[in-house]
C-alpha cells in the first residue's frame, strides 16, 4: 500500500494512525442532523468547531443520501455547498472534502477550495465525475453501493463492484496514490451485509489502498442497539474502535471529539510496546 497520500496541502502518512473526518451536513433533511447548519454562519462555526475538536478534514454534503431520501437539482446543492466552503477556505487551510455524486457540483466544489471528491457511487453513477478528478488533480473516495441488495455471494460481488470503481479511476488517470476505499456502511446492503463488512475490515486493505469507514450514528447502530439516532454516539464508538484495532485509516463521524478519544486510547492499546 502506497504509505501516505496527499489532499490538499497536508500529506497523511497511512501507518501512523486513524485520522478523522468531520461530517458537515448543509441539509434539511439529512438523517442525523438535517437542518442544523444550513446558515452560513452556523456552517462555518460547526466546521471551526470540529477543527478545534481534531478534525482531521472536513467533510462538506448538500444533499441528504438517508435512505429514501429526495433528489435535489444540481443548483440547489450548489448554492447550499459552494458559499460554505469558500467561507471555511477563508477561515483555515483544513483538507476539506465534498460529499456529492454529481460532476458539475464536483467541479464547482474543487474550484472553490475543496482538496477530496468523496463519492457515494464510486465514480458509477455521473460519468463526467472521474473527468472532473482528474482536471482538478484531486483525491477521490470511492464508496461501495448499488441500487438493489441483489448479490449472488455478497462479500465476492461486494470486491468485483470495488475492483470496477478503482478500474474506472485508474483508467481515466487517477494516480493509484490518490485513491481511497469506503465500503458503503448503510447502502445497498442488508442488517447482516454491514456487520459482516464491519466484522471484517481488515479484509479491505488486500485491494491495496488505504480505507475509510463511515458508519457514523448509522442504522446498523440503531438497529443492533433499538435506540433512535439520537443515542447512537456509543454504538458509534464501537464501531471506530473496531476500525482502529483493523487499521482503517479514515473514519468519518459526526462527534468529532468523542471518536478522537476512542481513536488515542484504542491506538494506545494496539500500538503499545513492553519495553516503553
Amino acid at each position: 500500500m502506497n504509505r501516505s497520500i496527499k489532499i490538499g496541502s497536508r500529506v497523511f502518512p497511512l501507518d501512523k494512525g486513524t485520522y478523522v473526518m468531520g461530517i458537515l451536513n448543509i441539509t434539511p433533511d439529512s438523517f442525523s442532523d438535517g437542518g442544523r447548519h444550513n446558515r452560513l454562519d452556523e456552517a462555518v462555526s460547526h466546521a471551526l468547531r470540529m477543527i478545534e475538536e481534531g478534525a482531521d478534514i472536513i467533510d462538506v454534503g448538500g444533499e441528504s443520501t438517508r435512505p429514501n431520501y429526495t433528489m435535489i437539482s444540481e443548483d440547489e446543492e450548489l448554492s447550499r455547498v459552494i458559499p460554505v466552503i469558500e467561507a471555511i477556505r477563508r477561515v483555515t487551510d483544513i483538507p476539506v472534502s465534498i460529499d456529492t455524486y454529481k460532476s458539475r457540483v464536483a467541479d464547482a466544489a474543487c474550484q472553490a477550495g475543496a482538496d477530496l471528491i468523496n463519492d457515494i457511487w464510486g465514480l458509477r453513477y455521473d460519468p463526467d465525475m472521474v473527468r472532473v478528478a482528474v482536471k482538478n488533480r484531486v483525491p477521490v473516495c470511492l464508496m461501495h453501493n448499488r441500487k438493489t441488495v441483489d448479490y449472488k455471494d455478497f462479500y465476492k460481488d461486494f470486491i468485483n463492484d470495488m475492483k470496477e470503481c478503482i478500474r474506472i479511476a485508474l483508467d481515466a488517470g487517477i494516480s493509484k496514490d490518490d485513491i481511497i476505499l469506503d465500503p458503503g456502511i448503510g447502502f445497498g446492503k442488508t442488517y447482516e451485509m454491514n456487520l459482516y463488512l464491519l466484522s471484517h475490515l481488515k479484509k479491505l486493505h488486500e485491494l491495496g489502498f488505504p480505507v475509510l469507514l463511515g458508519a457514523s450514528r448509522k442504522s446498523v447502530i440503531g438497529l443492533t442497539l433499538n435506540e433512535p439516532v439520537e443515542n447512537r454516539l456509543e454504538g458509534t464508538l464501537a464501531t471506530t474502535v473496531v476500525a482502529v484495532m483493523n487499521g482503517v485509516q479514515f473514519i468519518r463521524v459526526h462527534d468529532v471529539k468523542e471518536n478522537i478519544r476512542a481513536i488515542r486510547m484504542t491506538e494506545a492499546i494496539r500500538y503499545q510496546s513492553p519495553n516503553e
